[in-house]
């Protein structure tokens, strides 16, 4: 997006891959995060080149989203266009290249591409190797407040502005969300419940995750952050109500949650187009378990809603057993605005809750970046202090606390038991 007065670019879809000849032609169309083709090279990158060696490279393992996988996929599958890549760039990064001339991008987002050493904030000479490219096809990285050049003479002029327009180049969406929920000091933590869920964590430091599927990469506000993806979140109510049930009355979804139990015997596994976060399994598949005769349409919707509450709460206990402590979570997305659901994640994370006042944090994110990249606040905190309001407040209910424990625990053993036939469908 662009913000009026500065310009800024917030991050439209991390990860995905754009490629243009020396032409500045689009080779094809652009390959988004969430595209699973690439099972063949994530095996070949974890496998053959080897997790250690990509984590020492780059500080992240290979995912069927990143970027990295998806050139190799080009170039096994497409030579002749792979031949004639002379820029390769993520889609924001298209954007900005078209404002203003200049070919850049920032730290966070290019830290999923998976050719990015995070940790020094450069360029991986082994991963491009790997890849068959070369530092010259890539952009230049900034962090993401700043500024990278001007709007374009002829932009300006078919737009009717006079004046100089700086174009800021901003980050991944998540990253930038967190900016705009206010999530920039160390240790603090948002959930972002979008078809996607994301566990986000601030971090002073670098960390790496070396046991599962977390990603480490810098943040938005020049520092670093780890978190973890699962696929579908509020994409899965979204998948319930409105395509099986042709239904968008989601207030009535979450209302006649009231009409049943927790301690009940059904479960479902929200792995609708397989799963990054915790499990890394494109194969995964969305399943209902223990259904029974006395079941209804509403066991099946709060089924729905903890599994995916239970999936989040997965990579929220990977980022704490990594030392992390968590007081407080705030939440943003399409499904914070549900109250019932607030306090469901108080209940099974067994953590204080938060929502924002303005719940559209990317974008706000991106006006906050370009507050900061224009000289308007000295850093992302001190904005974020200044401009983030704190909204609703939810605390755990400890009795409900021990039975969705109760339940969670249950819920975890289901994937490992069942994985293995996913392969046969």
């Amino acid at each position: 997006m662009v913000n009026v007065e500065h310009g800024c670019l917030a991050a439209l879809e991390e990860h995905g891959l754009v490629i243009l000849d020396k032409n500045d032609k689009i080779l094809r169309n652009a390959l988004l995060w969430n595209d699973q083709r690439t099972v063949k090279e994530v095996e070949y990158l974890n496998n053959e080149i080897g997790i250690e060696k990509l984590l020492e490279y780059t500080g992240n393992i290979a995912l069927t989203g990143l970027t990295a996988p998806k050139i190799l996929w080009v170039k096994n599958n497409e030579p002749e266009i792979f031949k004639q890549i002379s820029k390769i760039m993520l889609p924001k990064d298209y954007l900005a290249y078209m404002l203003s001339g200049v070919f850049a991008s920032d730290m966070s987002d290019t830290s999923g591409t998976l050719y990015f050493d995070v940790k020094n904030k450069k360029y991986s000479k082994e991963m491009l190797q790997i890849l068959g490219i070369t530092e010259e096809q890539l952009p230049q990285v900034f962090e993401s407040y700043e500024v990278i050049g001007n709007l374009k003479d002829s932009l300006k002029h078919d737009l009717n502005i006079s004046k100089d327009i700086k174009i800021i180049i901003g980050g991944g969406d998540q990253a930038v969300g967190a900016v705009g929920v206010g999530v920039v000091g160390d240790g603090e933590c948002s959930i972002s419940l979008g078809t996607s869920g994301v566990v986000f964590v601030s971090s002073e430091k670098f960390n790496v995750d070396r046991k599962s599927y977390l990603q480490s990469y810098a943040h938005s506000n020049g520092k670093f952050h780890i978190m973890g993806v699962m696929l579908n979140a509020a994409g899965s109510l979204k998948w319930w109500a409105e395509q099986i049930f042709e239904d968008k009355n989601y207030d009535d979804f979450f209302n006649k949650l009231d009409d049943t139990k927790i301690n009940d015997s059904l479960y479902f596994l929200p792995y609708l187009t397989g799963e990054r976060s915790p499990i890394n399994d494109p194969d995964a598949k969305g399943v209902f378990f223990g259904l029974g005769l006395h079941h209804r349409k509403e066991h099946m919707n709060r089924a729905v809603i903890e599994g995916v509450t239970f999936a989040l709460r997965d990579t929220y206990e990977l980022i704490k057993n990594l030392g992390v402590k968590i007081d407080t979570i705030r939440i943003t997305g399409g499904g914070a605005k549900s109250k019932i659901w607030a306090q469901m994640i108080s209940n099974i994370l067994n953590v204080n809750v938060v929502t924002i006042k303005i719940e559209e944090g990317p974008a706000l994110g991106a006006a906050i970046l370009a507050m900061v990249g224009t000289g308007l606040y000295k850093n992302t905190e001190e904005a974020c202090k200044d401009i983030v309001q704190l909204n609703k407040f939810y605390t755990p209910d400890t009795t409900k606390v021990k039975l969705y424990n109760d339940k969670y625990n249950n819920f975890i053993k289901i994937y490992p038991n069942i994985n293995s036939l996913f392969s046969l469908i």
